[in-house]
């Protein structure tokens, strides 16, 4: 069949009787693909090593700093939650939750534990299957 004679077929929208619920949760999807783009950056300046990157930084200087550092930003973290009363603060709340992350994956990395892994375990903490 030739191109001119391609039929096409009006696009069918089907209407949820539901608007509010949806299929994928589309911002915990977004940061999922955001935390496994990181990590997976981390792992490979770990691999690579470029000069003057901080990740390199961190994995130069061994185990113990990166512990520090989580526990840096654990505090921090804490002390920007109890101050988080206007959006100015949750501002700065956000920031230091990023930083913490971040942390926290160089130490996942550092450590060989995999997104994979922190999901089966809530998965099980939730009573839900593995999922394969």
């Amino acid at each position: 069949m030739s191109e001119a004679n391609l039929i096409v077929k009006p696009e069918i929208v089907i209407e949820s009787p539901h608007p509010q619920v949806a299929l994928v949760n589309v911002p915990a999807m977004e940061l999922g693909i955001s935390l496994q783009n990181l990590y997976d950056l981390i792992q490979e300046r770990k691999e690579l090593r470029p000069e003057g990157s901080y990740t390199t930084y961190l994995f130069d200087s061994g185990l113990d700093k990166i512990l520090k550092k989580v526990g840096e930003e654990s505090a921090e973290t804490i002390i920007a939650a109890k101050n988080a009363a206007n959006e100015e603060t949750r501002k700065l709340l956000a920031g230091e939750i990023s930083d913490l992350l971040y942390h926290l994956l160089v130490l996942m990395v550092e450590r060989k534990v995999g997104l994979a892994d922190i999901q089966a375990e809530l998965h099980q903490r939730a009573g839900k299957p593995a999922k394969k």
